[in-house]
């Protein structure tokens, strides 16, 4: 490995997150707490807080906003240097709140930073160095260019032999199913490890056939990974699947950050030389813990809490 490059990167918008500081809606709050958030970046300090040597790039605009991201991510121990602060385009926001009992997020990206990155923006030998890269189908939906760019990291990652991870994370106020599907199955087709959620199955493949969706996924050279199947994460393995029951959380105080906990988990798991089976009951473990937490990524474990939990756990193995 390279020695500039960590051994996991990932790769996408983070954004600046607002959410009222009391249990207010957005229109009726009077003060604002200021944090951020993004499925990369989020699973980044997850990884690193497991202990492992994690990388985030992307693209951030010089501003109060990005600067306060990036200096947040180096302190989580992310390595930043290859995380742009671009001086024509701002940091991305979203606001989030609760309404009726269910959360909302609200988004100002359009002409964000992220979404004008380029494939000429990458550092290719950075990405050849690393033994993982982590994507997610959100930074494909905002822009052609950026979705450009991100099956460029793929393709660049696939040539130097670094494994690729990619969860669809499926975003409909971002585009639509229609738009989605074809750019989510071609990046399905070239990851190593996919990690996709039940319910965006059945929409990806536009069909409630269970038997269906499980042979068009054996088509994949992917190891599979489908959260929330049954009360479970189904592991699609060397023409196996095995049910990886989910571990029990004491409390769900917010569930926001739960699957990108769960990735993080599983690729830690994968880089401390795992195999899929037992890395898919650390992610259990890690989307777990982050529910019990607020916040996007503040709840994320450190690999000493995680451990505890797998030393004490009870597993009941379907």
């Amino acid at each position: 490995m390279d020695n500039r490059t960590p051994e996991l990167l990932t790769f996408g918008e983070s954004m600046a997150l607002f959410m009222p500081a009391e249990q207010r809606t957005l229109e009726h709050a009077s003060t604002l707490e200021i944090a951020f958030g993004g499925a990369e970046s989020n699973t980044a300090i997850g990884a690193a807080r497991l202990g492992c040597s994690v990388g985030w790039f992307g693209a951030l605009g010089d501003d109060p906003f990005g600067r306060r991201i990036r200096k947040a991510l180096r302190g989580e121990g992310v390595d930043v240097s290859r995380a742009a602060l671009s001086k024509e385009a701002p940091t991305g926001m979203m606001f989030r709140e609760e309404e009726a009992g269910r959360l909302a997020v609200h988004y100002s990206r359009k002409g964000s930073a992220a979404s004008r990155m380029r494939p000429d923006h990458l550092d290719g030998a950075y990405i050849s160095g690393a033994r993982l890269l982590h994507l997610t189908g959100i930074t494909m939906a905002l822009s052609a260019e950026a979705r450009e760019t991100a099956f460029r990291a793929m393709e660049i990652a696939a040539g130097a032999g670094v494994k690729i991870s990619f969860d669809p994370n499926l975003r409909l106020k971002l585009w639509s199913v229609d738009e989605a599907r074809d750019s989510i199955l071609r990046a399905a087709a070239m990851a190593d490890y996919f990690l996709p959620g039940w319910d965006e199955l059945k929409l990806l493949y536009d069909t409630e056939d269970e038997a269906r969706i499980l042979s068009r996924l054996a088509e994949l050279k992917a190891v599979t990974i489908i959260k929330g199947k049954d009360g479970a994460s189904l592991l699609l393995e060397n023409g196996a699947a095995e049910a990886i029951p989910f571990y029990p959380a004491d409390k769900v105080v917010d569930t926001v950050g739960a699957g990108d906990g769960f990735g993080a988990g599983f690729l830690a798991g994968l880089l401390k030389g795992m195999g899929a089976r037992e890395a898919a009951r650390i992610a259990s473990i890690c989307g777990s813990l982050v529910v019990q937490g607020r916040g996007d990524w503040e709840a994320l474990p450190s690999w000493a809490a995680v451990q505890q939990r797998l030393d004490n756990s009870v597993w009941v193995e379907r």
